[in-house]
């Protein structure tokens, strides 16, 4: 149970929800993703969300790929895109020779590959992750740290749990503890490398040159915008490589990614309020 509890999220940004087990985070966070409702107060803000629990419920009648495309559909994309995503996704968590097995006959971690890839190919503007690292190899959980970051340099915002209080501490933009019945903020956790988010352009069309300093996770859209995130000690390097590149990329904007933004007036992502007295 929460009580009193009101939360804005701040738009591009990766929120990390802590506390101990039992407080009420995965309540949250099923009330952020719409998942439950609040019996007070309300849910503000109709961002496209995903959602990805720590156990999948495995035993639907799909293959994987015929689960994901489904899920796809369901999202509002074509069947061709839908597979093509299913498949991009499969193919990057390591589980595309599983796209026929039935659902009901994959392992753990299998399975939880194919509830991550699910939420992914929505291409979400909240992505809402609860545990969502359990069963996964050490290759995935680096594929899923990846991921978000993506997310949030397309300007999502994703809010997390996950029992490892070191999983993408260093990028976390924003932390809040449930305590009791409500929810604080956190500290920000010290000692790791700040994040620099790099938007740049160049014509439409034009790949991101191979092999950028930093390994950045990025986005690049139809109009030949680039939204890269890098740990700061490659920021510089970067930089010089999109300038010195053919075509040249045009830097549009650097900014620090770490840091806690405060909470906006208007906020576009879910938002757990009451009136009156806040609480979901």
């Amino acid at each position: 149970m929460l009580r009193g509890v009101d939360l804005a999220l701040p738009a591009r940004a990766l929120v990390r929800v802590e506390g101990a087990n039992g407080t009420g985070k995965s309540t949250l966070l099923r009330l952020l993703a719409r998942i439950d409702a609040p019996s007070e107060g309300r849910v503000t803000g109709r961002p496209r969300t995903a959602y990805v629990p720590e156990r999948f419920p495995a035993a639907l009648p799909f293959t994987a790929a015929g689960y994901l495309v489904h899920l796809g559909r369901v999202h509002g994309l074509r069947a061709a895109e839908a597979a093509a995503r299913a498949d991009r996704w499969l193919t990057r968590f390591g589980a595309a020779a599983h796209a026929r097995t039935p659902l009901a006959e994959l392992s753990k971690g299998t399975s939880q590959k194919v509830a991550v890839a699910q939420a992914l190919l929505a291409e979400p503007e909240l992505l809402v992750l609860d545990e969502a690292w359990t069963g996964l190899d050490t290759e995935a959980r680096e594929v899923l740290d990846r991921a978000g970051a993506e997310r949030v340099a397309a300007g999502a915002t994703v809010v997390y749990v996950d029992h490892d209080p070191r999983r993408l501490a260093g990028a976390v933009d924003a932390a809040y503890r449930v305590e009791g019945l409500g929810l604080a903020a956190a500290p920000l956790a010290t000692g790791f490398e700040p994040r620099v988010r790099i938007e740049a352009t160049a014509p439409p069309g034009t790949p991101l040159p191979p092999g950028l300093p930093g390994a950045p996770a990025y986005t690049l859209s139809d109009d030949g915008t680039a939204r890269l995130t890098v740990p700061a000690t490659h920021s510089d390097a970067l930089l010089a490589a999109l300038l010195s590149a053919r075509p040249r990329w045009h830097i549009g904007c650097v900014q620090q990614a770490r840091g806690a933004h405060p909470a906006p007036e208007s906020a576009p992502h879910g938002t757990p309020t009451r009136d009156g007295d806040p609480a979901p």
